[in-house]
């Protein structure tokens, strides 16, 4: 879990020289720093999507001609919060300060929550979302981690499916298996071939930072049970033969 902390820490490491050249922050006191900073900044998104939210909830949606942008800016906002908020959480499990909270969660209920977080844009852009899962199925889980690697993989399948996307939740030999699956081109030969856990690489023409996945990574190792451990995969085919994000959890 520490490696992605060394590696930003490695940084800011002094290079040597003495003692009367500029002082370089130790890797601690930068480390505490960039949290400072990230946190500040999610303030400042935190305070755009409120005031963005607001002005969507008073616009009329059918005259307003600007009322499918506001929602795409709204919805990019919270994108930017989201990875935020991963960059905090990824700091404070290197650090060892994150409060691991897994409790019994309504599987179902809990995915129409995070389906109703996205009915406008998802509506804006025509795009149908189904979700699959027994009314009857509770799991124990982090709630707010787990929502943040779904909600991050719906996002990456909002942009680039079709017209369709399910989530679909079931147990699978004593595992909770959490899908989301589109009807898109799906994912690219280099990234099912390559472990998630090995993706560190950025794209610069794409935009990825790997961070999603990285992220969605290390949440699902620190649940474990049994001597199991969750994990996450990507495939192509599914039921909407497109890509498929899937997360499994113990």
């Amino acid at each position: 879990m520490n490696d992605l902390s060394n590696k930003i820490n490695s940084l800011f490491e002094p290079r040597g020289g003495n003692d009367d050249e500029t002082t370089v922050p130790s890797s601690l006191s930068m480390g505490s720093f960039l949290a400072s900073s990230v946190h500040d900044m999610k303030n400042s998104v935190s305070m755009l999507i409120g005031g963005l939210e607001k002005t969507l909830a008073m616009a009329d949606s059918e005259n307003l001609t600007t009322y499918a942008e506001l929602v795409q800016m709204n919805h990019e906002a919270k994108r930017i919060n989201s990875n935020l908020i991963q960059l905090l959480t990824l700091y404070k499990l290197g650090q060892k300060i994150y409060p691991f909270d897994p409790q019994s969660i309504g599987v179902e209920d809990f995915l129409n929550s995070l389906a109703g977080q996205n009915g406008e844009l998802l509506k804006s852009h025509g795009i149908a979302l189904e979700i699959h899962a027994d009314p009857a199925l509770y799991w124990y889980f982090d709630e707010d981690l787990i929502s943040g690697v779904i909600g991050n993989a719906l996002n990456n399948a909002m942009r680039y499916t079709r017209d369709c996307i399910r989530l679909i939740a079931k147990e699978n030999k004593g595992m909770l298996e959490l899908r989301i699956e589109d009807n898109g081109s799906g994912y690219p030969a280099f990234m099912l071939q390559e472990s998630v856990d090995n993706m560190r690489g950025v794209d610069f023409q794409g935009g990825s930072t790997g961070l999603g996945l990285y992220f969605s990574s290390a949440v699902a190792r620190l649940h474990h049970n049994h001597g199991r451990c969750g994990a996450v995969m990507l495939e192509n085919g599914g039921s909407l033969d497109g890509g498929c994000f899937v997360l499994q959890l113990p």
